[in-house]
């Protein structure tokens, strides 16, 4: 009996270390942030529910399925690099990275119309949070764009003996993360009345 814990592989975080606890507190701060919204939403019930109309929950989930889908394409990255493949894990991260691309300039369109429509940040106290959220996300989803952009060239200056998935490892935790918040969010902000 004890050899066959022997043989089983130990388990362990992918990444590193230091991810997790930026995960933490990000996720803490979030949270923080989501119970806010959610108190603040029981005093103000008439103007979240009117003003959450205004929001276009189509765009919301196309963005919801993007991120779902660049996540895939991210675990698959880091499944191929660990095999060994580098083409096929910068193929996975490339489409990965894609999604990303795809769910800044949906935001990004989001927002200019919701400029357009003459609402900001100070229209009220909905869009302030609807603003503050998501755009505090979206800082969220640049910083992982860039943090898996910095993995994909990293993979590219690797010798193909030596591939090391652990930067990668490191980056998709945190990308998971920005899914993760982003399937809190949407429901909280755009869905649930």
């Amino acid at each position: 009996m004890s050899t066959a814990f022997a043989t089983q592989p130990s388990r362990r975080l992918p990444g590193d270390l230091f991810i997790w606890y930026i995960i933490l507190l990000e996720g803490a701060t979030f949270g923080v942030l989501f119970l806010a919204f959610a108190f603040t939403r029981l005093g103000h019930l008439e103007l979240f529910n009117e003003s959450q109309r205004q929001l276009d929950v189509g765009t919301g989930a196309v963005n919801t399925a993007l991120l779902l889908t660049a996540s895939w394409c991210v675990a698959r990255a880091v499944l191929a690099v660990r095999d060994g493949q580098r083409g096929t894990g910068l193929g996975w991260l490339g489409a990965g990275m894609a999604g990303g691309l795809g769910f800044v300039a949906l935001k990004l369109l989001e927002y200019a119309d919701k400029g357009a429509q003459g609402i900001g940040l100070s229209t009220n106290l909905f869009f302030d949070f609807y603003f503050i959220l998501t755009g505090f996300h979206l800082l969220h989803v640049l910083a992982g764009l860039l943090a898996l952009g910095l993995c994909g060239l990293g993979l590219v200056r690797q010798r193909r003996g030596a591939m090391n998935a652990h930067a990668l490892e490191t980056a998709a935790a945190f990308w998971h993360l920005v899914d993760l918040l982003w399937l809190v969010l949407f429901p909280l902000v755009y869905v649930l009345r």
